[in-house]
């Protein structure tokens, strides 16, 4: 029996998905932008800090790229009202995101710092540059150029990966997805529409962050 796409009873609650949307949205904004600024510092901390610091760090990234994220998310959420810190879904959510972001970028950041050639930072020292100016300038902006375009596309992973944070309740795209589900029982077309709708969004984003490359490093990425 051969069963008619209606898309009627998913439209008409276009307003929910757009609130879903928008929630994914400021979900991946917010985890990208602390999960960078983590990777920021642990990739310095890693290539330049003390061995204990690097240590701590090297223990951090190897935990978080090793488990699961919605492992991460149910600790977050889950576990640290246990320890006193009891936080909202969606601060749970970006908090783990955040996280989770920031393993990989410390060490995409780390890659990108190896690669500088040590006589680039020795001739720096002849200057007489500090070493906050060295490792800013003559470290950090090349490092960043250099992966780009592999960050950016952990930005986009970034994304789809707030799909899950409905396990614990967040009201972002997906989750709104699967109530809608429950409602209108046309699972189907919920999830065509789904599908369309992150789409868009990554390819919207993958632009955006093409732009922001060109725009930052003067270079086509």
């Amino acid at each position: 029996m051969q069963t008619a796409l209606q898309f009627g009873p998913i439209l008409i609650h276009l307003d929910l998905l757009l609130r879903g949307l928008e929630k994914t949205i400021q979900l991946a904004a917010l985890s990208i932008l602390f999960g960078t600024a983590i990777g920021v510092l642990g990739a310095v901390g890693r290539s330049f800090g003390p061995r204990l610091v690097s240590w701590v760090i090297a223990a951090y990234v190897e935990l978080i790229r090793n488990t699961p994220l919605l492992i991460q998310l149910y600790f977050v959420f889950f576990s640290l009202p246990l320890f006193g810190f009891k936080l909202s879904s969606n601060t749970a959510a970006v908090v783990a995101l955040s996280i989770h972001l920031g393993a990989y970028a410390t060490e995409i950041l780390r890659a990108g710092i190896e690669a500088i050639p040590e006589g680039q930072i020795e001739a720096a020292k002849s200057l007489g540059l500090s070493r906050y100016r060295i490792i800013r300038h003559v470290v950090l902006v090349p490092a960043a150029r250099a992966v780009y375009p592999s960050l950016s596309a952990q930005f986009i992973l970034q994304i789809m990966g707030t799909s899950i944070v409905g396990a614990i309740a967040a009201e972002e795209l997906t989750a709104v997805a699967n109530n809608l589900v429950m409602q209108t029982f046309r699972s189907f077309e919920v999830y065509i529409i789904i599908a369309i709708i992150y789409f868009v969004l990554v390819q919207v984003a993958s632009l955006l962050f093409a732009g922001i490359g060109k725009l930052v490093f003067r270079w086509k990425v």
